[in-house]
């Protein structure tokens, strides 16, 4: 069992999904809301580095806000296709886009997470490989249109209809792709 009695935990994150992961840890936490992040990245990172590097920045943003007992976890995740880096769609036809990307091809999702207190900053990345079949413009319309996947890197949900019929394979942490790789961050906050 994790002993973090001695902390104040705070959830930095807009994701109700990282909201409901966290929660199935039994620890008592606080949410805050992110203020907008600038979620570019140096040129010269690439793959896990880029996803560590924005979860650092959503934590630096609210290091002048930490007491001595806080102790504060940020996340960020990223869809990784050919080299090619997938955050969230700006809009309809972005995601539209994304999905026609990812449609019959594999993909790695990649979840940087910090864990910060005012005395030191620890932070790591966890990569899933997820293959989707084939999909077509109609079932894409169908879950942009209905589900409207803005806030989703690569624009799915694994959690939402999107998964039920397009994940055809999984390596790695289910978790990590809905946005938190919950069983690694339990063993990382044992350390603290």
């Amino acid at each position: 069992m994790l002993n973090l009695s001695r902390y104040n935990i705070i959830l930095a994150s807009n994701s109700p999904r990282r909201k409901e992961l966290l929660s199935g840890l039994n620890i008592p936490y606080e949410v805050k809301t992110l203020p907008n992040i600038d979620e570019s990245y140096p040129d010269n990172l690439i793959g896990e580095d880029i996803a560590i590097y924005i979860a650092n920045e959503k934590a630096n943003a609210y290091l002048d806000q930490l007491d001595d007992n806080t102790l504060l976890i940020t996340a960020d995740t990223i869809v990784l296709l050919d080299g090619k880096v997938y955050g969230k769609p700006s809009d309809d036809t972005d995601a539209k886009q994304m999905l026609r990307d990812l449609s019959g091809k594999t993909h790695q999702v990649i979840t940087g997470v910090s864990i910060t207190t005012k005395e030191k900053q620890e932070s790591f990345g966890v990569s899933s490989e997820v293959r989707f079949a084939k999909l077509d413009d109609d079932e894409i319309e169908y879950y942009v249109s209905n589900y409207k996947p803005f806030d989703k890197a690569g624009a799915y949900g694994v959690q939402e209809w999107i998964g039920y019929i397009a994940v055809e394979y999984i390596s790695g942490s289910y978790f990590n792709i809905m946005g938190l790789p919950i069983q690694r961050l339990y063993r990382e906050l044992k350390k603290f």
